[in-house]
C-alpha cells in the first residue's frame, strides 16, 4: 500500500510540473500580444485544464495499457515510480534552461526506459504507432495548418484596417486561447490518469483500467494548481523568441494547436505534445510573413529538445531504476 502511495504522489509531482512547464502552451500568445493579462490568462488556462482533464479517457488508455506491459507486483510499482522520476526530471532540466520539450514524450520515455531497465515488456506497436508517429506528423500538421489559417485570415482581412482588425482579433483570442487550455488538459491530465490506473492494476487494487471520480478530481486539480503557478521562462520562448507576435497570428496559431489536439485525444487516443503543436502552429503562422521572421536558431534549439527528450528521460528513469534496486 505504501508503495502504491508513494506511486500515486509521483503522478501528481509529475503533473504539476506538467502543469507549470505546459502552462506556456495555453496562454503564451494570448499574453505575448497582450490579448490577455498574465493573471486572467492563467486563471483561464487552469480552468479549461481542468475541464478538459474529464475528455481525455482515450488517451489515458493508450497510456495505461498500450505502452508497457507490468505484471502484479511490488517490482512493477517500482518501474512505474523510476518512470515517473525519469518524466520530472527531464521537465525540470528543460524547465530550467527554458525549452518547450514535450512532458508527453518525457513520460512515456521515463515507462520505456524503466520497463526496458526492469526486464518487463514494452509495446513496440503501441509506442511507434500512438506515440513516435504522432510525434512526427503533429508538429507537421501544426505548421502547415498554421500556415494556412493564416493565409486564409491575411486574405479574408486584407481590406480592413489593421487597428480593428487587431483590436477584434485580441478579443477573439481569449476563445482561442481557452480552447487550447480545454486541449491540454484533454491530453496531459489523461496521462497521468493513464499512469495512476496502470499502478491500481499491477498494485491488485483494481481488476480493469476504468478510471475511478477521485483519480479525475484529484488529477485535475493538481494540473489546474501547477498551471496557475505559470511558467515565465517558457513563455517567454513561445510568445516572444520564436516570433513576434500580432493578435491575428496568436489566434491562428492558438485556433491551428486546439484543433490538432482535439483530433489526437478524442478521435485517434494519441498522447501527442502540446508543446511540439503550439510550437509549429507558431512557426508556421510567423512563415506566412516571411521565412526569415521565425528566428530558427531559436527553432533549432527547440528541436534538439524535442529530439532528446525520450531518450534522456528513459535514461534518467533506467538509472534511477538500477539505482533503488542497488540500494535495496
Amino acid at each position: 500500500m505504501l508503495m502504491l502511495l508513494l506511486v500515486i504522489a509521483l503522478a501528481m509531482a509529475f503533473t504539476f510540473t506538467n502543469g507549470f512547464h505546459d502552462s506556456a502552451n495555453a496562454i503564451a500568445t494570448s499574453v505575448s500580444t497582450r490579448a490577455l493579462t498574465l493573471r486572467s490568462a492563467l486563471l483561464m488556462a487552469a480552468i479549461g485544464n481542468l475541464l478538459g482533464s474529464f475528455f481525455g479517457a482515450k488517451v489515458a488508455a493508450t497510456v495505461g495499457e498500450g505502452i508497457i506491459e507490468l505484471d502484479v507486483s511490488t517490482h512493477a510499482l517500482l518501474i512505474l515510480g523510476c518512470a515517473l522520476v525519469g518524466a520530472i526530471g527531464w521537465n525540470l532540466i528543460t524547465w530550467w534552461y527554458g525549452l518547450p520539450s514535450s512532458s508527453s514524450h518525457a513520460l512515456v520515455g521515463g515507462m520505456v526506459g524503466a520497463a526496458l531497465a526492469g526486464g518487463m515488456t514494452v509495446l513496440w506497436g503501441g509506442v511507434i504507432e500512438k506515440v513516435l508517429i504522432p510525434m512526427v506528423v503533429s508538429p507537421i500538421a501544426g505548421f502547415i495548418l498554421g500556415y494556412m489559417a493564416m493565409s486564409g485570415i491575411m486574405w479574408l482581412f486584407r481590406h480592413a484596417s489593421p487597428a480593428s482588425t487587431s483590436r477584434g482579433f485580441r478579443k477573439a483570442q481569449t476563445c482561442s486561447a481557452a480552447a487550447m487550455a480545454f486541449g491540454h488538459g484533454m491530453q496531459d491530465a489523461a496521462k497521468t490518469m493513464g499512469i495512476v490506473v496502470l499502478a491500481l492494476v499491477v498494485s491488485g487494487r483494481q481488476d480493469d483500467y476504468s478510471i475511478p471520480w477521485w483519480c479525475f478530481l484529484l488529477t485535475a486539480v493538481v494540473l489546474a494548481l501547477g498551471t496557475a503557478t505559470g511558467g515565465m521562462r517558457i513563455m517567454r520562448t513561445l510568445g516572444r523568441k520564436i516570433i513576434e507576435l500580432d493578435p491575428p497570428q496568436g489566434f491562428a496559431a492558438e485556433l491551428t494547436a486546439s484543433s490538432v489536439l482535439y483530433v489526437a485525444s478524442a478521435g485517434m487516443g494519441a498522447p501527442v505534445s502540446t508543446t511540439h503543436v503550439i510550437s509549429s502552429a507558431i512557426m508556421g503562422v510567423g512563415s506566412t510573413k516571411r521565412l526569415s521572421a521565425v528566428r530558427w536558431g531559436v527553432a533549432g534549439n527547440m528541436l534538439i529538445a524535442w529530439v532528446t527528450t525520450f531518450p534522456a528521460a528513459a535514461t534518467i528513469s533506467a538509472v534511477a531504476l538500477y539505482g533503488v534496486t542497488a540500494l535495496l
